[in-house]
């Protein structure tokens, strides 16, 4: 098909979906109407308060009620029905954060030299890492998702979108509410909140908290236990029962804030929060699906290569003429057993799916993962620092402060100082064999901390002809990540790090729209950043000494051979790599018009050109001194037409938007990857490098509805479909991959219904379905990396007294027993030769009771 042909198709099936929407929304309105009556929520995307069928953007905005009967509690479960927006909690590869991806647009790593494509904003206060990022939705007023570039206004790293959360400000009303949810797997949530007046009508304060545990959902067992006739030795000292030695996924986290608001004078208000969060959680869940035993079996090749047909035992790998089967000093993945032997890492250990191996188990929810290195210590060869082991566990300690001063000048101008500083310390844990047999382990640990300011002034000129919004934004951070790295299917064993990652950003900005008429506006907005950021690497053996070089007198390589030759000392790939520095700098002009017209009370139309910008820096996980590589800053400038309307007599709402991206020098992260290792004849090894993958065309279309039939009865939809087109691309990206978390379809649909019972009080119904297509979960397309598309079913049944004094719930999530996958870590053909993924939660069910004051 010839581009022109693409376009042709595309045009189709976007008019095709806005006729179905359209035809489908007006014929139900028609058929029902006069209903219940649309609420009006306000939000501040363009940093002045407005009715959201007002701001000519593309925006989800959902209110806490409607988050309350959804029953949802976690920022990533608001996706389900945002259009083109995926939020995924962070598997075990990446610890306590969320993935979220807009537009195609996203970020899947951790890693602090590597920027996030989506913005996330808690009280205007930029959370710039993805650790942290995945908050619990704790006494909030609304949420906004803005979806495409938000360069001038949001700024740095909004390249895809922005994700604005807004707590419940102090009011003094003496309001409140305090509840408790117990459900499966002995589940105990405990939230409150108060409101308080301090000083009559001066100062106020607001106290929320949340406590939530559960136990892990995810058994992990004694293989040996499970299995007593194999050779697997048992490494359990103990057992819960069933030969069970404990879970993953279980949750101890605790959350607070306390807010205060001084209304000083008639025209200055100012607003302190702070807040706390305590996360001592299990290790994040995961199963192994699949083992790849031409890596894994005896005489199998470490590496990302596996050319077919295997070679015989000692023979040349075709194109590698340095190496051979089996690689020198290294002979599979084993370990070994009770009677001498080598037991390798297999199927065997795969408990459910089509590649299950397992004789015992037949189940989805369990693995035989031990957190340990179990080899005997041998100092002739790379297990010199080994047996090791490290403890199950995801934590996150994460607090922080903010100030907000809010100064009406006049009836024309004002001015906004949003002040914050924030810190968090983490560590995680990651077995990614999930078997007795070590292949890969790691425990990593974070400490970060941020400063920012920025200051806004707003006004209104030319007889209020001129609405306009100036302002300057400086944020600095600064972060370490200290890891344990064992990598034992290239025989790594090292400590990476502490890596210092200081980093800063200054911005201005200007942002202004002219009222031509009272149903024509004009807006413009640009913003001129500046970012540079500092990454120094250091590479260490486990006792603290540095990698030997293997060959001091060849500059060429630090390593004899490939670099799991018993001959070389170890870890001496990472030779070069301690007190290794490198600064990224740049910096970016981002630009924003647009223009709407309301056509009537009920109908507007908007059009917008805007762009944006992700950071670049340089390679955080170099293997070898030749991966040390910098890459780009990744940019865009996104069309975008839409529509919103409140139609028959305010009781439907239907909101719609086609955009196109124009994507260049976009950031991928490849494994493999062929600047792996110090002689490129041995094959690639291990690698994780950030590239400018290339550039894409990206369309799509996505439409939003609310229809009220009565005042009981309420039904919301929304939908998505997205092309991602690569037009250039770098090796090994083609130009059919697509990017990870980007789903071509989207769609979700929910419904509720109101008994009125007088006395007794109300009961309220409510069911949700929303569906995903496939998407993949790394830049390189393959089916190890595929999560099949899935429907998701939740529903919740709420009794509410008739003085609105309590009310009780049932929630069932995932009602159908969906079997799924929030991520995968695919590892099969390069690296470990694993496929490992976190399963999404069972069906699960809750009940809460809460009483409101």
């Amino acid at each position: 098909m010839n581009h022109q042909d693409k376009l042709v198709s595309r045009s189709s099936t976007v008019f095709k979906t806005l006729a179905i929407g359209a035809l489908l929304s007006t014929g139900s309105a028609w058929a029902q109407g006069e209903g219940g009556q649309l609420e009006e929520i306000i939000v501040t995307a363009e940093f002045r308060e407005a009715n959201v069928q007002d701001t000519p953007l593309a925006i989800t905005a959902v209110n806490a009620a409607m988050l309350d009967a959804r029953s949802q509690t976690n920022i990533y479960q608001v996706a389900a029905q945002a259009p083109s927006v995926t939020l995924k909690p962070g598997g075990a590869a990446i610890g306590p954060a969320m993935v979220a991806f807009i537009r195609g647009v996203g970020q899947t790593d951790f890693n602090y030299a590597l920027e996030p494509g989506v913005g996330v904003y808690i009280d205007d206060v930029y959370y710039p890492t993805l650790t942290g990022s995945l908050v619990d939705l704790l006494d909030l007023d609304r949420i906004e998702i803005l979806r495409g570039p938000q360069g001038t206004l949001a700024g740095k790293n909004s390249i895809g979108g922005a994700i604005k959360m807004f707590s419940k400000a102090p009011n003094g009303d003496g309001g409140g509410s305090v509840e408790t949810t117990y459900g499966s797997y002995n589940r105990i949530d405990v939230r409150g909140s108060g409101d308080f007046t301090i000083l009559p009508d001066q100062l106020f304060a607001r106290i929320a908290g949340v406590s939530k545990h559960r136990d892990g959902y995810v058994d992990r067992l004694d293989y040996a236990c499970v299995h007593p006739n194999s050779n697997v030795p048992t490494f359990s000292v103990s057992k819960l029962s069933d030969c069970k030695v404990g879970t993953e996924g279980g949750q101890a986290y605790t959350a607070g804030r306390v807010s205060l608001r001084w209304l000083a004078t008639d025209s200055v208000e100012i607003n302190l929060n702070a807040d706390l969060t305590n996360d001592d959680s299990e290790a994040i869940p995961s199963v192994l699906k699949r083992v790849n035993y031409a890596l894994t079996g005896p005489g199998g090749a470490t590496g990302p290569f596996v050319p077919p047909p295997v070679p015989a035992l000692g023979g040349p790998v075709p194109g590698y003429p340095n190496a051979r089967y089996p690689l020198v000093g290294f002979n599979g993945t084993y370990i070994m057993g009770v009677d001498g032997t080598p037991v390798y890492l297999s199927n065997a250990f795969v408990p459910y799916g089509p590649y299950r191996g397992d004789t015992e188990i037949n189940d989805g929810f369990v693995n035989y993962g031990t957190y340990m290195d179990p080899n005997a210590y041998d100092p002739n060869t790379h297990q010199r620092y080994s047996p090791s082991a490290i403890r199950p566990q995801t934590t996150l300690d994460h607090w922080g402060i903010s100030g907000t001063i809010d100064w009406e000048i006049n009836d024309q101008f004002s001015v906004m100082s949003i002040t914050s500083y924030r810190k968090y310390d983490s560590s995680f844990s990651q077995d990614e064999d999930r078997s007795p047999i070590n292949s890969q382990f790691l425990l990593q640990n974070l400490e970060h901390e941020q400063i920012s300011e920025e200051f806004r002034l707003n006004g209104s000129i030319f007889d209020g002809k001129l609405d306009f919004t100036t302002g300057a934004f400086w944020f600095d951070q600064d972060g370490t990540l200290e890891a344990n790295v064992n990598l034992y299917y290239v025989q790594f064993n090292f400590i990476h790090g502490p890596d210092p990652t200081p980093s800063s950003n200054l911005a201005g900005f200007l942002h202004g729209t002219y009222h031509f008429t009272d149903d024509l506006n004009f807006s413009a907005g640009v913003r001129y950043s500046t970012d540079e950021k500092t990454y120094t690497h250091f590479r260490r053996n486990i006792d603290g000494s540095l990698p030997q070089d293997a060959t001091p007198t060849n500059p060429a390589t630090t390593c004899l051979g490939p670099p799991h030759n018993i001959a070389n000392p170890s870890n001496c790939a990472l030779v070069g790599l301690y007190n290794q520095g490198a600064t990224w700098s740049d910096s970016r002009f981002d630009w924003r018009v647009a223009l709407d017209y309301r056509w009537n009370e009920d109908f507007m139309t908007y059009g917008q050109i805007s762009t944006g910008y992700k950071g670049g820096g340089v390679n955080p996980r170099p293997f070898i001194l030749a991966q040390l590589l910098p890459f780009e800053s990744e940019v865009m400038t996104s069309y975008e037409i839409g529509l919103k309307s409140d139609l028959f007599n305010n009781t439907l709402r239907v909101n719609g938007a086609f955009f196109y991206n124009d994507y260049s020098d976009i950031i991928m992260t490849l494994n493999p990857c062929f600047a792996a290792t110090p002689d490129p004849s041995d094959g690639p090894g291990p690698c994780a490098l950030p590239i400018n993958a290339g550039t894409a065309d990206v369309y799509g279309v996505e439409l939003e509805g609310e229809w009220h039939p009565s005042d009981a009865s309420l039904i919301d939809v929304s939908m998505s479909y997205m092309d991602f087109d690569y037009s250039e691309t770098v090796t090994p990206v083609t130009l059919t991959d697509v990017p990870p978390f980007s789903p071509e379809w989207k769609w979700s649909i929910g419904g509720q219904y109101t008994w009125e019972m007088g006395d007794l009080g109300s009961l309220t119904a409510r069911i949700d379905a929303n569906y995903q297509s496939d998407i993949y979960t790394g830049p390189l397309n393959t089916q190890y990396n595929r999560i099949d598309g899935y429907i998701m079913t939740n529903a919740r049944l709420m009794w509410r007294s008739s003085d609105d004094n309590w009310d009780a719930a049932l929630e069932i999530t995932n009602l159908a027993d969906e079997y799924y996958f929030y991520t995968l870590f695919d590892q099969y053909a390069s690296g470990g030769g694993t496929l490992s993924g976190q399963p999404g939660q069972p069906r699960m069910a809750g009940i809460t009771l809460r009483r409101h004051f």
